[in-house]
């Protein structure tokens, strides 16, 4: 049952007079129910709190983490249709897409707990004292990795499970033993505080201490600043836009204490397309595009926003046939009024750009806050020109650039900010031609995909789910699959500590039977 206020750990709390309502784009209508913005002192209570449990939480047995892990898991999935529909209600999400959420919400929680059932995760390394040797004696010397303290983490507008309340960031933090501190989305503040509601109950019944969890409402960026800024905060995770990522990244190193800022931000996932698969494959390439581009109506963060290729007849089919299938492809519901009205803002802006032609633009009747498409296409030397063409269109966009050589294209490329993935549709036989051209790639992207769509982001070990500036704030890190764990987490060396007082993981003994690298040897 919603309350509309905030956890204060396991406390609800309303204390502050700020009020909002979450909306339904679907039905475009404000939803019912109330929420209270959280106050100065709820937001320094709750900040206090996860600072006190961080302090047993830290030093948890992994296995309870992990039970407490998939308590949560059980815990949402006892929310049942209640949470399913209010996903709907909040977002304009078809049912499909939140059950699919959901999953995936649920198998990123059972990753973690496995994750620390194992243990290796905190890579103990051991050299072992040489009091013998000269000229000067070795030190006994033990690392691993620990927990920073209390974490931050803004809730998603595009995800409100998967990247959310209990979404990637929340959940690789717990693992790691960081206390979390959720600031929901405005959007959907009413399927964050169910979602709340379910890890603080896995919190009692699991025996966490109260604060490992809190969760406050926000309407705006008041809540957010000061939680940055909050000196017993240690780290925040963000996914959002530029502006905001950014925002929160400067206020984070204007800190007496700077802090980390993990923020996933904005990226237009460049696709090549080589001459060779044109030639053979323009029609089929296109269809497999118009579905990317318009998948959950372009609001996905691996959303193909370019698509670049060396002019020819065969690019010119490619885009007549991207243009038919765009117009067979039904416009759907976007998530919230405001990020209609950007998009229709933003698109047009591009528009209007000097030496931009439209290849389609979706303009049959639509739903009120349904995303009508729009593909545009420019040359490469205008595209060069104009940092403009250059910028995210948050929904069903893209732009075809079409390229006078392959040099050009490098060129392109070498100019691009970077982004989170980069495709290459190409025939297995032409890579080795393009050699330069995949390099090129490469050194602006995360992740790079052969004969794909971007869209579409596996949770597993191997994913990287970030890359270079400004598509996320440290390209060393991933948001999605274990080792996002390592973005909560510092290294830490005891040197010749008594074994018995040593963390099990770097005892003689090796308790947990963990992988180690024991002088420079890897040993169970």
């Amino acid at each position: 049952m919603l309350t509309g206020k905030n956890y204060i750990g396991c406390a609800l709390s309303a204390d502050g007079n700020k009020t909002f309502t979450t909306f339904n784009p679907r039905e475009n209508k404000e939803n019912q129910q109330v929420f209270f913005e959280a106050s100065t002192d709820e937001i320094n209570q709750a900040v206090e709190l996860a600072h006190l449990a961080f302090q047993t939480f830290r030093s948890i047995d992994s296995h309870q983490k992990s039970n407490f892990l998939k308590a949560i898991a059980t815990e949402i999935l006892a929310l049942d249709n209640s949470l399913i529909y209010l996903v709907m209600q909040e977002s304009g999400l078809s049912y499909e897409r939140v059950i699919n959420e959901r999953a995936r919400t649920l198998w990123q929680l059972q990753m973690f707990a496995d994750l620390l059932t194992e243990g290796s995760w905190v890579e103990a390394t051991i050299d072992t004292a040489q009091p013998q040797r000269t000229p000067n004696p070795k030190p006994d010397l033990r690392k691993m990795l620990i927990p920073v303290g209390s974490v931050v983490v803004f809730g998603a507008s595009n995800f409100p499970l998967a990247y959310s309340t209990a979404g990637g960031d929340t959940v690789s933090a717990l693992a790691a033993g960081c206390p979390v501190i959720v600031k929901s989305h405005p959007m959907h503040a009413g399927v964050s505080e169910l979602v709340a509601s379910a890890i603080i109950k896995a919190a009692q019944k699991t025996g966490m201490p109260n604060g490992v969890f809190s969760h406050l409402n926000s309407s705006g960026i008041g809540v957010g600043v000061q939680l940055v800024k909050h000196p017993l905060v240690k780290a925040v995770g963000f996914t959002g836009s530029i502006s905001g990522g950014r925002a929160l990244f400067d206020l984070a190193n204007q800190r007496p204490e700077p802090i980390p800022v993990f923020a996933e931000m904005g990226s237009i996932n460049p696709v090549v397309l080589m001459p060779d698969a044109l030639q053979k494959r323009s029609r089929e390439m296109a269809k497999i595009y118009a579905q990317s581009i318009t998948l959950g109506s372009g609001q996905f963060c691996t959303n193909p926003g370019l698509i670049l290729g060396i002019k020819s007849a065969d690019l010119n089919a490619f885009t007549q046939h991207l243009a038919d299938e765009i117009l067979l492809t039904d416009a759907c519901c976007m998530l919230h009024p405001t990020i209609v009205n950007n998009f229709e803002t933003n698109k047009e802006k591009m528009r209007q750009q000097k030496n931009v032609d439209t290849i389609v633009s979706y303009e049959r009747a639509v739903k009120k806050n349904d995303g009508s498409a729009l593909i545009l296409t420019v040359d490469g030397a205008t595209f060069l020109k104009n940092p403009q063409l250059h910028q995210e269109v948050f929904g069903p966009f893209s732009m075809v650039v079409q390229c006078d050589s392959s040099e050009e294209l490098e060129t392109i490329l070498n100019q691009l900010e970077g982004q989170l993935t980069g495709t290459i549709m190409a025939e297995e036989t032409e890579l080795s031609s393009y050699q330069n051209t995949v390099e090129a790639l490469q050194n602006r992207v995360g992740r790079i995909i052969f004969n794909g769509v971007p869209t579409g982001v596996e949770v597993c070990p191997s994913m990287q789910h970030g890359g270079p500036y400004p598509s996320s704030t440290d390209s060393r890190f991933t948001a999605v699959g274990i080792h996002s764990i390592k973005r909560w987490v510092r290294p830490f060396t005891y040197q010749n500590w008594p074994n018995e007082l040593l963390p099990k993981a770097l005892q003689n003994e090796n308790p947990l039977q963990i992988n180690r690298l024991v002088n420079n040897v890897f040993i169970k």
